[in-house]
């Protein structure tokens, strides 16, 4: 073999081996021509580079031509490439530019679809309120509304507001404008609140407080105990300014006022309080049932406390001077009050005795004071030269008829008059509690008088003629054994023993054995016994129990003065105590009887 085809072979081969991968052989042409050596013959083949010499010589050629005759186009294809290349530099630039701007443009993109989304929103929102404008104008009027009906008094309207804007608060709570109006319609609940408090302070019946409490209720403010607090409380302050406005200057206007006010408005409030809170009634009525103790002890303890008041009022009133002849009046509006209290279980009529018999006995002790100043002061003027006897001591039909002997000596008739008086007055309000306080200052009004007269005769004893010494042991005689027997007849007439037997639960005989209500004549006479004689005592000893009797009416000894008459039953009385000491005599016999059968028997 030819060595320059040897050489082409290898250049093949190693070519083929080398650079298969190379864009040579990817080209069409080079793999036609690559075939087309193949199929060459020998000759053919080692002509190929002078045939492939030639016609580059020829390629160049007409290229040479092609390039002189077209050199105007090269160049300005030449120009147009640098122009393009440039060009491409600048896009590439821009390019560049391009993207570095493009994240912060795709920024605001996203930045202005989320603000177009936020516009479109509220364009959905705005457009959605429009629609519902109506509704949203109700809503944003329930304040206006909720206060135009507490204004109004329209509290059950003002009441179903409250309750929607209670739900409305659950669902709507964090809503700004929600929360302003729940602010708003709690504020006006609270001043309607204010409101029906305020009724409760005034004057109502029974269905507008039912009314008001069960508006109350419905606001649901106060728990159960506090409801009944606060109504006790309101309704406590509208009494207490109804006792307040009661006109004070005349006392006995003003206490009877009290009684009908304590009456009439405490028995409304209990009735009302019933009505309401009906499970609180076992207490007033004593029922023994288990109850919660804070509501069932609320209103007795406002009661008692009421009735505390009432008693203190009731105390620092009676004692007044103006009230001294009317107490009995007093005490039978007051035992009317208890009365109608004792229906539901709040019957103070016990506790009234200690207060009138504190008043009473105060005016009496008050009026016997005033007996022994007149009687004092009555000495002091008193002549005994001018003292006749007009009249002979007889014994009266009637032993509560003043003695007539006491008119001959004008300071004892004075001093039993007033007695009397006092003791008139005493009648109209006479507790038998008060048996021995009363028979004790009647002693010691006597006993003052008695000493007053023996501090006369010590200051007058050394002026005193025959005719005054006599008149004077006149004057001694007619109080000891007239003027104290008759005024312990008048204090056994104000607590016959018959009464006092039937309170204490003993026989009028052990009664009057018992000097219970007689005047100690002793005591009485004891600054006098040496001025009197001894027969004089003894007489006058000797009259000290009396026969018992009820009186007629303890009438004046002086003809100007004139005294409250009264109605007694002498025969009753006597025929009581007359059966009374038969029943007594018989009860003995009987027990006599009984103790000789047991002697007997053992």
């Amino acid at each position: 073999m030819d060595p320059e085809i040897s050489d082409v072979f290898d250049v093949l081969q190693r070519r083929d081996k080398t650079d298969r991968q190379d864009s040579f052989y990817s080209d069409p042409h080079a793999a036609n021509y690559i075939s087309s050596l193949a199929c060459m013959s020998v000759d053919q083949f080692t002509r190929e580079p002078e045939r492939l010499a030639e016609e580059r010589t020829v390629v160049l050629e007409q290229t040479e031509e092609l390039a002189y005759s077209h050199y105007k186009t090269f160049v300005e294809t030449s120009r147009t490439g640098k122009e393009v290349q440039k060009e491409f530099k600048g896009i590439e630039r821009q390019i560049v530019g391009l993207l570095d701007v493009l994240p912060k443009f795709s920024n605001r993109c996203q930045q202005f679809s989320k603000e177009a989304q936020a516009i479109s929103a509220h364009r959905r929102l705005n457009s959605l309120t429009l629609s519902k404008h109506a509704e949203l104008v109700e809503i944003l009027e329930l304040a206006q509304l909720m206060e135009t009906c507490v204004r109004n008094g329209c509290y059950e309207e003002a009441l179903e507001l409250a309750s929607f804007v209670r739900r409305l608060e659950i669902k709507h709570g964090k809503i700004p404008i929600i929360g302003s109006i729940v602010r708003e319609v709690q504020e006006s609940m609270r001043s309607m609140l204010n409101l029906l408090i305020a009724q409760l302070r005034g004057s109502l019946s029974l269905p507008q407080c039912l009314r008001v409490i069960g508006f109350i209720r419905q606001t649901e403010v106060f728990s159960e105990p506090e409801l009944r607090i606060k109504f006790l409380q309101a309704r406590n302050t509208w009494f207490t300014t109804s006792l307040e406005s009661i006109d004070r200057r005349d006392p006995y206007s003003f206490i009877a006022k009290c009684i009908e006010v304590h009456r009439v408005h405490l028995f409304d409030i209990l009735t009302q309080y019933r009505a309401i809170f009906a499970d609180d009634d076992h207490h007033l009525y004593g029922h023994h049932q288990v109850f919660n103790i804070n509501h069932s002890y609320l209103l007795s303890s406002w009661v008692i406390v009421r009735i505390q008041n009432f008693l203190a009022t009731l105390e620092s009133s009676v004692g007044q001077k103006e009230l001294e002849g009317r107490l009995d009046s007093i005490l039978s509006q007051c035992m009317y009050f208890g009365l109608s209290f004792s229906r539901i279980g709040c019957d103070f009529r016990p506790l009234l005795i200690p207060i009138f018999a504190k008043a009473t006995l105060g005016f009496l002790q008050t009026s016997l004071q005033e007996a022994n100043q007149r009687f004092r002061t009555s000495l002091q003027t008193f002549s005994l030269i001018k003292a006749t006897s007009t009249m002979n001591r007889s014994k009266n039909d009637n032993p509560l008829h003043p003695p007539l002997n006491l008119l001959e000596f004008f300071p004892l008739a004075e001093f039993c008059n007033l007695v009397l008086q006092a003791l008139n007055t005493l009648r109209l309000c006479c507790p038998v509690s008060l048996v021995s306080d009363v028979t004790s200052a009647v002693s010691t009004a006597l006993e003052n008088a008695a000493k007053e007269i023996a501090e006369f005769h010590r200051h007058e004893e050394q002026t005193f003629t025959g005719a005054e010494t006599e008149n004077f042991t006149r004057f001694v005689s007619y109080f000891v054994l007239d003027l104290t027997p008759f005024l312990s007849r008048c204090v056994q007439a104000l607590f016959p023993a018959a009464a006092l037997a039937q309170v204490l639960g003993r026989t009028p005989a052990a009664i009057k054995r018992s000097g219970l209500g007689i005047v100690s004549l002793k005591k009485v006479v004891s600054p006098l016994e040496s001025l009197i004689p001894e027969e004089t005592l003894l007489e006058a000893l000797a009259l000290q129990n009396p026969e018992a009797l009820v009186p007629t009416a303890p009438s004046d000894v002086l003809a100007e003065a004139e005294t409250p008459t009264v109605t007694y039953k002498i025969q009753e009385a006597v025929q009581e105590e007359a059966a009374a000491d038969d029943e007594e005599t018989v009860e003995e016999e009987e027990a006599k009887k009984s103790e000789v059968e047991v002697n007997q028997t053992e």
